[in-house]
């Protein structure tokens, strides 16, 4: 065995709990321990990196330093298919409790960059941080423990019939009873920190003891040197959800052909993650994704944690995605017979993303199922924000969410006077009402049990029908100040239209007070659509503008210069009306523009947790702003720290109530805001306005006269009664090249399986967001 100098003279340790250790995949890319290089384990910052042919460990060394490392290779244990009969069509997911030390054999080797050593001998202290490496959680499942959707809170005694129950026989149950003894520690998950499995018998749920260390004392246990030799109840939960065994078949109970090549790389369902895979699956199948994110050849600068850069790991999901290299079929799955099919991909584990995007958010952060179209929302802005960053580092950055902005222009027209007024909104998507009607009931008597049984059926509605509704024109109730009478005609239409048209088919209705999705059947074909009825015209020469003082209350929020908000009478009593606090009601009004009672309505459902939502709205400086002041020096300062000058700061912290959110997302749409100056300064030019006019957005400023004619590019489909339970998978129409035959097809991607075809008829028929693509862009 070797020696190096370098182990005596590193300051090296083993990882505390509270160090991420990478020994999965490579921060950069998705190579990692089941390759035939291995994964290299940096034993000074625990990073990751491959050790192949990109040498991204090679480069870490180099570039900080750090020439030690833990080479790790994985190997599965051959796993043959013990029957030769074709594969039962799916009826259930069947749960197979494997651990990795009964899935893997496992390898390791130190070696030394400096000294260009390997197979360095692992002894005291070297030994020990080796132990720690290969005993520590990785990266991925040490942020999934801590996201589970169980809430850990201390005992407070109260009866829930929600816990999972006692394992084994019992006894502990027994012993709670006899003795009133409720609360148990499991002895093997103590760990030096503090940290242990603790169940409460009489709460029937996991809890956490803030006294732990003190109680334990009692009994001469001291933890100071505790080392954890058993894994927690949520550590095994999430092994237990992440062993769905199951595969895709046909009607006929035949497997669907899987596919294998560049852009058909399928992704590991992590636990419930199936609604972000979705979404990063036809997000990268768009051109403005791979052009601004798959860039093989141009090196990355060095980063101190890669793991926690929005650029980079959009970066590696791009080169996982796109390049071809992991699209291969899962050697570790023989097939069992020569007949069958190829086996499906391993897939790629978005982990590392997936915790980015979902950091400091209450709902992304945890490992529950999500709305995909809500994800959707949070991953543009989260990409559009960091654009700022990523232009002081990297050449032609452009923002990929630019092919998702629009305009829609709002046409109000009193009934009276017929004085107009319009207004415009950015937009990047569009959320569309789909209207339910339950089909008529058949006359032929049915028992009891087959009333329970018999699933309840819709009328099948149009896509052009629920884009038709959107774009109608209704009456609302406004009092117009230049003829002092009520009502008014609004209409909303498309002033630009986007490259990419993301559409969101909304099917919930109030079911005994409880939002519930319905399947109700949403016909769109692959025939090209023309949206040419659908775009505004603009104030015709004919028409007399409203007098700028004449505030109708719309289009301002409700919230207007000095004023506190005041919520639209229609649509408030509307929604209580529905059973809705009014504190609810007003909050819902106030975030979605206070005037259109449905969006309110769909606003609340998707905040019912939310747990501010019973929190009165505060504007008592008469700003809009929910307490506080408008423009102070901190929200200032940190706009500032993400590289906007003080007047664009000022300006946007006014424009949006002093929302320090609001306003970079204001920011980042108006890249041309001159800024505000205050009293003492003047800027160096003064952006015209017209009288009368409403100040134009950046993208209003565009003259859109190219054909508005789009055809459906890729689908997100959800099955389940809820968009917070069920399943969530992609559909991508795709160029097939080869095998398939040539020309275009429809792709689907199933988490890790990504397989030709599939029923996609039927399920563009209940897909929950469609995105569509302008014809000749």
């Amino acid at each position: 065995m070797a020696s190096c100098p370098h182990i005596a003279s590193s300051d090296i340790t083993p990882p505390k709990p509270a160090d991420a250790v990478y020994r999965e995949d490579c921060t950069l890319c998705f190579d990692g321990i089941d390759d035939s290089a291995g994964l290299d384990v940096c034993l000074h910052c625990f990073n990751g990196a491959c050790s192949g042919e990109r040498v991204h460990s090679r480069l870490h060394a180099q570039q900080f330093k750090h020439p030690l490392a833990l080479n790790i290779k994985r190997t599965r244990k051959r796993k043959e298919r013990e029957d030769g009969q074709p594969p039962e069509k799916m009826t259930k997911l069947a749960v197979q409790a494997e651990t990795e030390e009964d899935r893997y054999d496992m390898h390791t080797d130190v070696h030394c960059f400096d000294c260009a050593l390997g197979g360095i001998e692992q002894e005291g202290k070297l030994a020990d941080v080796v132990n720690g490496v290969m005993q520590a959680n990785t990266f991925a499942t040490d942020a999934e423990v801590q996201a589970w959707e169980q809430e850990m809170v201390p005992c407070c005694g109260r009866k829930n019939y929600m816990g999972m129950g006692p394992p084994g026989n019992g006894h502990q149950v027994e012993h709670n009873t006899s003795t009133a003894h409720p609360v148990a520690v499991k002895l093997g998950s103590l760990t030096a920190e503090g940290n242990a499995d603790i169940h409460c018998y009489a709460c029937d749920e996991e809890r956490t003891d803030p006294e732990l260390v003190a109680h334990l004392a009692n009994w001469a246990i001291d933890i100071a040197g505790r080392v954890k030799t058993e894994k927690s109840v949520l550590e095994m939960q999430l092994e237990h959800n992440l062993s769905y065994d199951f595969s895709m078949t046909t009607a006929d109970g035949r497997e669907l052909k899987a596919l294998f090549g560049p852009a058909l790389t399928g992704l590991k369902n992590l636990g419930n993650s199936c609604y972000l895979n979705s979404v990063l699956q036809s997000l990268f199948s768009m051109p403005e994704f791979e052009q601004r994110y798959y860039r093989p050849d141009e090196p990355l600068p060095p980063l101190d944690k890669p793991a926690e850069d929005l650029e980079v790991q959009l970066r590696k999901i791009a080169d996982g995605l796109l390049s071809g290299r992991y699209s291969v079929p899962d050697k570790s799955i023989a097939s069992f017979n020569e007949a069958q099919e190829q086996p499906y991909q391993k897939g790629l584990a978005p982990a590392m993303l997936k915790h980015l995007v979902g950091k400091g958010h209450p709902e992304f952060s945890t490992m529950r199922q999500q709305d995909s179209f809500e994800l959707l929302l949070h991953l543009l802005k989260l990409i559009t924000r960091s654009q700022q960053a990523a232009r002081g580092q990297y050449k032609d950055v452009a923002d990929p969410v630019e092919a998702f902005r629009f305009v829609m222009e709002q046409r109000l027209q009193c009934l009276n006077c017929k004085k107009v007024r319009y207004s415009q909104d950015d937009m990047e998507n569009l959320s569309v009402a789909v209207p339910i009607k339950r089909s008529p009931q058949s006359d032929t008597p049915m028992t009891d049990s087959e009333k329970e049984e018999k699933k309840e059926e819709f009328e099948p509605v149009s896509l052009k029908q629920c884009l038709d509704d959107f774009t109608a024109a209704e009456v609302v109730e406004l009092k117009c100040a230049s003829c002092d009478h009520s009502g008014f005609t609004k209409q909303s239409l498309f002033k630009t239209f986007p490259t990419i048209l993301a559409i969101n088919a909304r099917r919930f209705e109030l079911v005994n007070w409880v939002p519930t999705k319905q399947d109700v059947p949403v016909i769109v074909g692959d025939e090209i659509l023309d949206f040419e009825v659908y775009r505004s015209k603009g104030k015709q020469s004919d028409e007399e503008a409203l007098p700028d003082d004449a505030d109708t209350g719309a289009g301002t929020g409700g919230v207007t210069s000095g004023t506190a908000f005041v919520a639209n009478e229609m649509a408030l009593e509307m929604l209580m009306s529905m059973g809705f606090p009014k504190v609810r009601c007003e909050k819902a009004l106030r975030a979605t523009g206070n005037s259109d009672a449905e969006v309110a309505a769909a606003w609340l459902f998707e905040h019912m947790e939310d747990p501010d939502i019973d929190t009165p709205i505060d504007v008592g400086d008469g700003s809009g702003a929910l307490g506080g002041s408008v423009v102070d020096a901190d929200k200032i300062e940190s706009l500032g720290n993400m590289g906007f000058s003080a007047p664009q700061a000022r300006q946007a912290l006014k424009e949006t109530g002093g929302d320090i959110e609001r306003a970079v997302d204001w920011l980042f749409s108006h890249p041309d805001a001159t800024g505000d100056f205050g009293d003492d300064e003047v800027p160096a030019t003064t952006p015209s306005a017209t009288a009368g006019e409403p100040p134009a957005s950046t993208a209003a400023a565009a003259v859109d006269t190219r054909p508005a004619k789009f055809a459906l590019s890729s689908i997100v489909c959800h099955k389940g009664a809820s968009i917070h339970a069920g399943h969530y998978v992609a559909f991508v129409k795709k160029e097939l090249l080869g095998s398939e035959g040539g020309g275009a097809g429809w792709v689907l991607f199933n988490d890790e399986k990504v397989a030709l075809g599939g029923n996609v008829e039927e399920m563009k028929k209940f897909a929950y967001i469609y995105f569509f693509r302008r014809e000749g862009v």
